[in-house]
């Protein structure tokens, strides 16, 4: 029986073969699919991981600037000595003849008109109207806007009036001979009230003089980062304000109107 048995199979196993192929071979098939729709579903679960954490990373980024912006502005407000109040940008107004912007703090907050308004590196402008939510900020870079200034190197007092551009400040009223030159800071003076004294304001960039006008030529770039600000503070000042003209003037005015009393 063996020998039978043995050649029945010689002949036997090889048809079981070739009739289970078919099976075999679509088992193998199923699998190779299953296998490539669980890498393709795989693939594509990666992927959508991937743009979660590059949008995570890109956040975390974002809020590292914001953090280091912030912390500028409180070191700032330290140096500063004063209350201030920091505001989140709402909206910009940046017409030809008008830098406005606006802040999410108001009258609600006890911010009112005329407030100076700074950012980490210097004068940024004033409140120019106040809402119960919001308030109008005036850039220094306003055409309406002028800030007394002093030169901070020998104290040489003038006005920085707004350009209408971002980038420019004008100091239209320094004679041609007047000591002033490229490099050299300009901080707020005190006069008027508003803002108080040695705020940076402003970096002179250019001094043309102009034999044929009585002033030069004059221009400064704005210390504070006005086109790159999402948080300004608004500031309280403890100082009494500085008024345009000295008592002793006053008095010696009082004296010549009344020089019989």
């Amino acid at each position: 029986m063996d020998p039978v048995r043995t050649t029945l199979s010689f002949f036997i196993d090889p048809l079981k073969y070739l009739v289970d192929l078919p099976r075999v071979l679509g088992e193998h098939a199923a699998d190779s699919v299953t296998s490539y729709s669980a890498l393709k579903k795989e693939n594509k679960r990666l992927r959508e991981e991937q743009l979660i954490h590059q949008i995570r990373l890109l956040k975390f980024a974002s809020l590292e600037k914001e953090n280091i912006r912030l912390r500028a502005l409180l070191e700032n407000s330290f140096k500063l000595g004063e209350q201030v109040l920091i505001a989140e940008l709402i909206s910009i107004n940046m017409a030809p003849y008008e830098n406005i912007v606006l802040v999410n703090k108001g009258t609600r907050f006890g911010v009112h008109p005329k407030q100076p308004v700074l950012d980490a590196n210097g004068v940024v402008g004033q409140v120019f109207r106040a809402l119960p939510f919001s308030s109008e900020i005036m850039l220094i870079t306003d055409p309406n806007h002028a800030i007394p200034v002093q030169v901070n190197r020998n104290g040489l007092l003038t006005i920085a009036v707004g350009s209408g551009k971002l980038n420019q400040l004008n100091l239209p009223f320094l004679p041609n001979n007047a000591d002033i030159r490229p490099g050299d800071l300009l901080i707020t003076s005190g006069l008027g009230g508003t803002f108080p004294q040695g705020y940076p304001v402003g970096i002179v960039d250019d001094f043309t003089p102009q034999p044929k006008r009585s002033f030069a030529l004059i221009t400064a770039t704005p210390k504070a980062m006005l086109d790159r600000n999402r948080e300004l503070m608004i500031v309280w000042s403890n100082s009494k304000p500085v008024p345009l003209i000295s008592k002793q003037t006053m008095i010696e005015t009082e004296t010549a109107a009344h020089p019989d009393e």
